[in-house]
């Protein structure tokens, strides 16, 4: 897989073949549950945080992905090119931030 829409191809294709999408709001509730194990991960990783279980190892890696596979399902919902999108969102940053954090 070489980009975003790959990404979304892929995910659309084994959603399809497990059951189909849910509806959009279980959806953001599984972004929302999925960033709090994310967020628990970086909490115990910088140290502000311990975990109950020091064998309960976790992977930031793998959080950021789980994130990933959830907004990919919201975008698929709703048949947007995340791809584009994040490309317009890149060029308005770069336009609006261009100056705005140069030392």
């Amino acid at each position: 897989m070489d980009s975003v829409n790959d990404f979304q191809e892929y995910v659309d294709l084994w959603i399809k073949d497990h059951g189909g999408y849910w509806p959009p709001l279980s959806m953001l509730s599984a972004i929302i549950e999925e960033i709090g194990e994310l967020a628990k991960e970086i909490n115990h990783k910088e140290g502000y945080k311990p975990k109950k279980h020091d064998k309960d190892q976790g992977n930031i890696g793998e959080e950021l992905a789980d994130v990933l596979f959830a907004l990919i399902c919201i975008a698929n919902n709703y048949q947007i090119d995340l791809q584009a999108e994040f490309v317009k969102v890149l060029n308005k940053y770069k336009k609006r931030d261009a100056k705005r954090f140069i030392k």
